[in-house]
């Protein structure tokens, strides 16, 4: 799962108690990816639960049962029968009562839209039964989890944050279930969509959210700040998406004429091969002259055993990837796809290889081979990696030879689209981008 992004990052992490009963909570945009992501960076081993639906493909069944997740029967489902939910239900609250953790995904479908959906009333109900089956001393730790992606499907260009939130607040839920059930359900509901919108970032499609994400680099490499954490850079993009849904109301014209020009300078980037951060870069002659002698000289050294792992590789790769294509899965389930589609193809066609290597070279060329899979892949990825980075940069310099005035141009406009921003922060009061007012 860390292999498929080139960056997971996780926030909060200390957050998540080391022991207790717990109920991870989640919004859902990138199907089976979104549970293996958030139980492979957290420490806590919890029990996942998934739509019934699941357990009946012969992809995604043996994986769902292996990993110990219990189905949730839903009405939408053909054939659902939820009556069998009040098994899913006892096993619950017995694993709560015995301190176990719980992970969910309340909006009870997986969507591609960076956008939250309406929650589903289950998490509440789970937790307040639990607590009223132990007399409300049972002490149910109820924790927000936000995911963020960049390119979601994508192998080794995508990214993937995890923003942990603060426990959200049950006393008085608790309290007032036994009166007041369904009062007390729809009051955690509500609470628990307001706490997970804080943790993401909304947006109305994956468009403004690239575009969100293009001017925070260039707030970044404007006020010339280093990378710096998630939490803060994730902070920073929440404000000015409240900003951007406030004055969208407000100033239409104005922001939809600075959207424009986001995106035209950001596809112009595109044209021209370069990055934001390239634009910061000095391209003296020099410095060129040494950076590609540098990189030029590991590249080559290094491509040896760059293509040993990518022979070891490239038939189940390309299988993957045809695999997929054949399947034409919706975006949510693109990476879903591929992760599963790897693990099945990837360890038969090293089976074959294997074979093959046994084959030929008999007892020397097998272990050979199977001790060479794991680190010429690593080798592989990141010489590939570093291939299109030395790639991009060369083809920049040529762009700036080519058009002398290109570079000043784009830092230009750059500047231009920072200062736009700037003054359409000064219209929206600091209760709006604090999200302590409704848009």
């Amino acid at each position: 799962m860390i292999l498929f992004y080139r960056r997971v990052e996780v926030v909060g992490l200390d957050r998540i108690p080391a022991g207790g009963p717990l109920i991870l909570t989640a919004n859902h945009q990138n199907a089976l990816v979104d549970p293996m992501l958030i139980l492979a960076t957290t420490s806590r081993r919890a029990v996942t639960l998934a739509k019934a639906p699941l357990f009946r493909s012969p992809l995604f069944g043996p994986l769902l049962r292996l990993a110990g997740a219990l189905p949730v029967r839903r009405q939408q489902d053909p054939g659902s029968d939820m009556s069998k939910n009040e098994e899913m239900f006892r096993r619950v609250n017995a694993h709560l009562g015995r301190g176990g953790a719980i992970l969910l995904f309340p909006e009870g479908l997986s969507q591609p839209k960076p956008t939250l959906m309406p929650l589903r009333t289950g998490t509440a109900r789970m937790l307040l039964a639990a607590e009223r089956a132990a007399g409300g001393s049972l002490g149910v730790t109820l924790l927000p989890m936000g995911l963020v992606y960049h390119e979601p499907g994508a192998f080794r260009t995508g990214w993937a944050l995890i923003l942990v939130g603060k426990p959200v607040a049950t006393g008085d839920c608790i309290a007032l279930y036994p009166t007041a059930p369904e009062e007390a359900v729809r009051r955690l509901t509500e609470r628990l969509s307001e706490a997970l919108r804080r943790q993401i970032l909304e947006a109305e499609d994956h468009q403004t959210l690239r575009l969100l994400q293009a001017m925070e680099e260039i707030r970044r490499e404007e006020s010339r700040e280093p990378a710096g954490d998630a939490a803060t850079r994730s902070v920073w993009m929440q404000r000015v998406m409240r900003g951007y849904r406030y004055l969208a109301l407000r100033e239409p014209a104005r922001v939809e004429r600075f959207r424009g020009e986001v995106l035209r300078y950001v596809k112009d980037l595109e044209l021209a091969g370069l990055g934001t951060r390239q634009l910061s870069r000095s391209y003296g002659r020099g410095a060129v002259w040494r950076y590609a002698v540098r990189e030029g000289l590991s590249l080559l050294l290094g491509l040896p055993l760059a293509l040993w792992g990518i022979a070891n590789h490239l038939i189940p790769y390309q299988l993957t990837a045809a695999v997929v294509r054949r399947l034409k899965p919706d975006l949510d389930d693109e990476a879903t796809y591929k992760i599963t589609a790897g693990v099945v193809l990837f360890p038969l066609c090293w089976l074959g290889e294997g074979w093959t290597a046994w084959w030929l070279g008999g007892r020397w060329l097998l272990p050979a081979f199977a001790l060479s899979l794991a680190p010429t892949a690593f080798f592989a990825l990141t010489w590939r990696e570093r291939l299109q980075r030395f790639a991009r940069e060369a083809r920049a310099f040529l762009r700036f030879l080519a058009d002398r005035d290109l570079h000043h141009r784009l830092l230009a406009r750059r500047r231009a689209l920072m200062n736009e921003l700037t003054a359409l922060a000064r219209l929206v009061p600091e209760a709006a981008l604090s999200g302590q007012t409704t848009d």
